[in-house]
Order: C-alpha cells, then sequence, then structure tokens
C-alpha cells in the first residue's frame, strides 16, 4: 500500500520530535499555532485541519504513554477543547472530530469529577519477586506510575519487601526501607543513613545516586537492591543462593524442544508486544533530551541476556557426557524451531549460550554430537555472525513476513548508529534526513508486530508446568563460576 510523502513527514515528526524539542514543548508550540489558526475561509481551515491532524497522529502513536505525562495531558485537553469550539471546523471534519475524542477518551486524559480513578494493581516485578500465578499470566505493560513489590537486602541477607512506584528515585526507595525498618525519625546527614547498592551475582558492586530513578529495570539478571550505612560498603556479598550448584537433572531433560521452543516464542511476543516502539527512540537518545522510562524495552533485553545464560547453565550442570552431549543436540533443536517460528530473539540468543567460551571449550561432549547437528549449528553460528554489519542475518530477516521477532539489540545498534553517525542540529536547523532515517528503523518494528502471532500450541498434561519453567528460568550469569563448572566437567578441553 502507498502511503502518501505527507503521511511519512507526519509520522517522522511525531516519532521524532523529542530528539530536538520536548513532547511538552511540542504541544505548546501546536496549541499557539490553532489559537494564531483564526483567519477565516479555506485558508484558516486548512490550517486547523493540518494541526487535527498532526494531534490525531500524536493521540494514536502515544496513547497510554500520556498518563505518565501530566503536563503534556494539561495541554491535550486545552487542544481538544479549542478545536471542538470551532463549529466550522466541526461541521467540515466532523470524522476526524469524533476520531479525536475517541482518542481523548482512550488515553483517559478526560478525568470524570464525579469518580475516583480506579486502585491500580500491584505487580510483582519480573524476576526480582517470583511467584508462580502471575509468571503465568500474560505480560502487560509496565507503565512508572505502576506499583510493584520488590525486595531490598540488608548486609546480613535480610530483607524487607516494599511497595513502590516502577519510576521512583533512589531517594524515595530508601525511604519505603527506612519506614519499614524503622529508621524514619532518623537525622538525614548522619553517618549512619542508608545508601543503596546493586550487588552482582560477580561481586560487582554499584552504589546509586539519591537522585537516580527507574532503577528496577536496570538491574542485571542475578543483581539485587542492598540497602546499608558507608561503613559496611565494602563488606556487602552476594546472596548465597545465587552461587549454590545443584547438578542433576533439571526440567530441560524431561520437556520437549518444541514445547521449550514454542513456549519461548509465546512469551518473547509478550514482552516484545509490551515494549512501545518510542521506547526504543528513548533508549539510545535519552543522553541529549532526558531520561524517559523504558522499562518494558529494559526487561526484554535482560530476558535475552537470561536465555543466553540460561543455554550455558544447563549445559554445565550436566555432568554425564551422554547427556550433556544431548542437551547440545536439544538445544540446536530449539534453536532450529525458533527460527521456524520466526523468533529470532530466542534464536540468537540459544546460539550465543552455546557460544559461551565456558561451553565451547568442552571438546568432548561436542565431538560426541552427530555430524548433522555440529553442520547445523555451524549454519546457525554464520547466521548470527556480525561481519559486514550482520549481513546473513539482514537477508534472513528481510525475507520473512509479519508476525516476527527480530534480535532487538540489532535494532538497538542501529539506531546508536544512526544517532552517533549525525548531528540532530545543523546550524541551528533540524537534521531532517536523520529523523528520517530514525522514524524509518521505527517503522520497522511496527510492522513486525503487524499482524497477531498464532502458534500451534496443543494443551498437553505438562503444559502450565513448561510454561512456568520457561518463563523463570534459573540461571547462573557469573561467568567465573560457569567456567569453574567447565573445567570440573572437562579440565583439559581446549
Amino acid at each position: 500500500m502507498l502511503i502518501h510523502p505527507r503521511d511519512i513527514l507526519l509520522d517522522d515528526i511525531v516519532l521524532t520530535h523529542s530528539l530536538f524539542l520536548p513532547t511538552e514543548k511540542f504541544l505548546q508550540e501546536l496549541h499557539h499555532f490553532v489559537r494564531a489558526g483564526g483567519m477565516e475561509g479555506p485558508e484558516g481551515l486548512g490550517q486547523k485541519q493540518a494541526c487535527l491532524a498532526m494531534l490525531l497522529h500524536f493521540l494514536d502513536t502515544y496513547q497510554g504513554l500520556l498518563q505518565e505525562e501530566e503536563g503534556a495531558g494539561h495541554i491535550i485537553k486545552d487542544l481538544y477543547l479549542l478545536i471542538m469550539k470551532d463549529e466550522s471546523l466541526y461541521q467540515g471534519l466532523r470524522e476526524d472530530t469524533l476520531r479525536l475524542h475517541q482518542l481523548v477518551e482512550m488515553v483517559e486524559l478526560k478525568i470524570p469529577e464525579e469518580s475516583q480513578p480506579p486502585s491500580k494493581q500491584v505487580k510483582p516485578l519480573f524476576r526480582h519477586f517470583r511467584r508462580i500465578d502471575s509468571c503465568l499470566q500474560t505480560r502487560v505493560a509496565f507503565r512508572g506510575s505502576d506499583e510493584i513489590f520488590c525486595r531490598v537486602y540488608m548486609p546480613d541477607h535480610s530483607y524487607v519487601t516494599i511497595r513502590s512506584r516502577l519510576s521512583a528515585s533512589v531517594q524515595d526507595i530508601l525511604g519505603s526501607v527506612t519506614e519499614k525498618l524503622q529508621y524514619s525519625e532518623e537525622p538525614a546527614g548522619r553517618e549512619d543513613s542508608l545508601i543503596l547498592v546493586a550487588v552482582a551475582s560477580s561481586g560487582e558492586k554499584v552504589l546509586l545516586q539519591p537522585t537516580e530513578d527507574c532503577v528496577f529495570t536496570t538491574l542485571g539478571i542475578n543483581s539485587h537492591l542492598f540497602a546499608c550505612t558507608r561503613d559496611s560498603y565494602e563488606a556487602l556479598v552476594p546472596l548465597p543462593e545465587e552461587i549454590q550448584v545443584s547438578p542433576g537433572d533439571t526440567e530441560i531433560h524431561r520437556v520437549e524442544p518444541e514445547d521449550v521452543a514454542n513456549h519461548l516464542t509465546a512469551f518473547h511476543w509478550e514482552l516484545f508486544r509490551c515494549v512501545h516502539e518510542l521506547e526504543f527512540v528513548d533508549y539510545v537518545f535519552h543522553g541529549e533530551r532526558g531520561r524517559r522510562e523504558t522499562a518494558n524495552l529494559e526487561l526484554l533485553l535482560q530476558r535475552c541476556s537470561e536465555v543466553t545464560h540460561w543455554v550455558a547453565t544447563e549445559v554445565l550442570l550436566c555432568e554425564a557426557p551422554g547427556k550433556r552431549a544431548q542437551l547440545l543436540k536439544k538445544f540446536i533443536k530449539i534453536a532450529a524451531l525458533c527460527k521456524q517460528n520466526q523468533d529470532l530473539l530466542s534464536f540468537y540468543a540459544v546460539v550465543m549460550g552455546l557460544d559461551n567460551a565456558a561451553v565451547s571449550r568442552l571438546r568432548l561432549t561436542w565431538e560426541k554430537l552427530p555430524g548433522k547437528f555440529k553442520n547445523l549449528f555451524r549454519k546457525f553460528e554464520n547466521l548470527t555472525d556480525p561481519c559486514r554489519n550482520h549481513k546473513s542475518y539482514r537477508e534472513v530477516i528481510s525475507k520473512m513476513k509479519p508476525p516476527v521477532i527480530p534480535f532487538v539489540p540489532l535494532i538497538l545498534k542501529d539506531l546508536t548508529f544512526l544517532h552517533e553517525g549525525s548531528k540532530t542540529l545543523v546550524d541551528g536547523l533540524v537534521n531532517i534526513e536523520k529523523l528520517h532515517s530514525v522514524a524509518e528503523k521505527v517503522r520497522t518494528i511496527r510492522k513486525y508486530r503487524s499482524r497477531p502471532l498464532c502458534l500451534d500450541m496443543e494443551a498437553s498434561p505438562h503444559h502450565l508446568q513448561t510454561k512456568a519453567y520457561v518463563r523463570q528460568f534459573q540461571v547462573i550469569d557469573n561467568q567465573n563460576l560457569l567456567f569453574e563448572l567447565s573445567y570440573k566437567l572437562e579440565a583439559n578441553s581446549q
């Protein structure tokens, strides 16, 4: 279907305006333009029609994101009333104004005076507060105002469970912790006041600054938040359960590759659908325009890393050489089925897990693999090879029709290249070519999700068990520990 160049330009502006003009300022400019358009006749109507088209496209693109921007919401309500007040516009563009009314209601910008907003459900945060019943539910998008449960640990590994906004600042989180610990009356300037630290399973520590926000979704796979005083910072150590290893048969040995692949694809499609297309722009360009919430994209990226470490963990926890070779075979099958499902995120993650240095060095195990699977895995490695700007991958995905789950880190790499390769402003003017290139990349994401995912998943007796297993992997993300396991299995492999 051919798209009018005017519509492409409109989409370019809506998707990328925040690179050079904050959203609230952009809407203010549109508001001023509508107010200034008081001229009569066709010219005045045309000016208002252009403003209406811009506002409609803006609302259609942003929708629920506007609930997080109170200032923008007020401007939109004023714009809406200003447009609806014009009788000539209303008569001439009845269909558009009706659509505007529907969109304003959809994003809940009109708040009924008589009714109170409904109470929001508190969500257990992905991975950091595990519950079987919540992991089986269909994933929905996180917003910064969502309230979540999360554990914050003490140096002795006891913890408090706090209820917090997803976008809460470090200062807010510490406020909730001190309230739980009954430290609330302590003077703020005392030496024993609490600090917040992210501690990874490897022991690496990051001191979080009080003004930092949206920290929950930036944590690593097995990282946890610790609250401690400054004098106990150096003594912080990872949680014991994150580094304890219990070799033996795990769930992966009991499930079929088809079931695992289908559940991977279904879950990753849910996560991919939760990511608003503007999160991709915000994630890459936040440095020059202030941080915005990209929680859903960050969770998807963490999930990709989690799958990669899951593959390595399962292989390295398998002590019997024969079973370990069978496991390599099973993971290669899973990768093939994910590719067949057009789930290239899972495909990439599984292949990278098998390419983990701690796994690839197991020469005796790989030698037990049938030649057919060795050749298939070599083809997969060629497909994920970054040479010539990921040429093989780009050729494969270009032939796929929606729905597709792309390898998301590569999209971010492409956006970063566009960002760093050219300036947003040139001689004080907006670089339209750059904005168009960024918008085109975002439109590819829109295309991948333009059709629903339909998987033929039979309700087997173990369906829910497999679903729960796939959605909450227990993994080792400490590479040193993975190497220790590898050398215990094959000490002399090259």
